[in-house]
């Protein structure tokens, strides 16, 4: 394991526009979350300051870091299908098993490398947010704090299944505008499942198949957290409570997407004449 991730981090870092993209997609998330620590004034006119509305409080700090550095992977995804249209362009697919590779390890390099950057960026928001956390947290009980680090999990699920597909499309496309398309092909494709069963009229079953196609169930992971800051304002308000919660068959949904792409990539790549 240890070789293979060796190899593969060899031939990204000396990649300099991997290098910028696998930057660029640490960097961002937190930039983003440490700018929103600053108080903002906006021309003397209002002060912004979203400390004030909670969102460094234990245990929400949780929910809001996984779900808005999580919207920054597309970055990383870049990275992920361009390895694979890399080793198809630069011949060095057919090199690598020439000298030694088989197409079993292959595939792995490639997954470990997504678990890899998928595990740096899960242990980097931890910090983050306990650091933050521990900053402007109104509550510091220990058992408070420990609250919610599912949030942490369904984050490291979440980019491992989603860089995971995009293998998938990697390998499927052997180019990475081409895979790229495909990605944003199934998002729409998921929303048009969705749709027409929704105008056969049942929104309830459009639903419960949306939540078992790969990208919706990625999705719902970590749900978006604005209704639940609008709660923590307006408890009275019952009409915007909804189900935040990580919950373990959608994790487990995940997880089987992964094993499929990852298993349907080395079958892709096997059967394929190099």
């Amino acid at each position: 394991m240890k070789r293979l991730i060796e190899i593969e981090l060899q031939k990204l870092l000396l990649n300099r526009t991997s290098r910028i993209l696998i930057f660029i997609s640490f960097l961002l998330p937190l930039c983003v979350i440490l700018l929103s620590a600053i108080k903002i004034n906006f021309f003397g006119f209002f002060t912004l300051e979203l400390g004030e509305l909670g969102v460094f409080n234990f245990p929400i700090i949780w929910h809001i870091t996984t779900f808005f550095s999580a919207l920054f992977k597309f970055f990383f995804a870049i990275v992920v299908v361009s390895m694979i249209g890399n080793e198809y362009s630069n011949k060095t697919l057919k090199q690598n098993l020439i000298d030694g590779l088989n197409k079993k390890e292959f595939i792995l390099s490639k997954f470990y490398v997504i678990i890899f950057f998928s595990l740096i960026s899960t242990i980097i928001i931890f910090i983050l947010s306990l650091v933050l956390g521990l900053i402007y947290s109104s509550y510091d009980e220990f058992h408070i704090i420990i609250q919610e680090m599912e949030f942490l999990i369904a984050y490291f699920v979440k980019l491992v299944g989603f860089f995971s597909f995009c293998l998938f499309l990697g390998v499927l496309a052997k180019r990475s505008g081409f895979a790229l398309a495909f990605l944003f092909t199934d998002l729409i494709l998921e929303w048009v499942v969705l749709g027409i069963i929704t105008w056969k009229g049942n929104y309830e079953l459009a639903q419960k198949v949306q939540d078992f196609l790969p990208l919706t169930s990625m999705s719902n992971l970590i749900k978006q957290p604005f209704q639940r800051i609008a709660m923590t304002k307006f408890p009275g308000n019952s009409d915007i409570i909804y189900d935040y919660s990580v919950h373990f068959e959608t994790v487990l949904i995940v997880i089987l997407w992964t094993v499929f792409f990852v298993y349907s990539s080395y079958k892709l790549l096997k059967k394929r004449d190099l």
